[in-house]
């Protein structure tokens, strides 16, 4: 069984004095910064509500995906979680299905990979609203415009 967070964990910010703790070590080690303190910083930040914080703790997980392939299937998940928090989905899908190549029984990254399903599909007929509203409105504009020409 898998020790990684669900995703609704990703949703619960840490307090501020925690987070702080955390930036504290983070800075204290400065340029020989541990891996798992940087990891620790990364998913404190990721569940911070300013959009900056979440994609500082994306762009150091990114680091240790890159400089310590010991970690990448852990980050793999915390990538995904961190695109999927800022809006993201095709890349927060990429980082998921990458996961999911490796562990497909990974019940955390099945669960995300319907909560980033579910956010595409309604964002996306969003859009299909407001494209078909622009389509009703511009159609609404251009009758009064040829109405309008048809009179003189």
């Amino acid at each position: 069984m898998s020790s990684l967070p669900y995703a609704a964990d990703a949703e619960s910010a840490l307090k501020p004095e925690e987070l702080k703790v955390l930036r504290d070590q983070y800075e204290k080690e400065g340029n020989f910064v541990g891996i798992q303190t940087k990891f620790n910083y990364a998913w404190g930040l990721i569940k911070a509500p300013s959009r900056a914080e979440q994609q500082e703790g994306v762009r150091l997980l990114s680091e240790i995906y890159r400089s310590a392939p010991e970690r990448r299937r852990e980050c793999l998940y915390y990538l995904a979680l961190g695109e999927f928090k800022l809006g993201n989905y095709a890349e927060a899908r990429r980082y998921n299905d990458s996961l999911l190549s490796l562990e497909a029984g990974n019940l955390q990254a099945a669960s995300l990979r319907g909560l980033i399903d579910d956010k595409v599909q309604k964002e996306g007929l969003m859009g299909v609203a407001i494209v078909g509203g622009l389509a009703v409105a511009a159609g609404v504009v251009g009758s009064m415009m040829f109405k309008g020409m048809k009179k003189r």
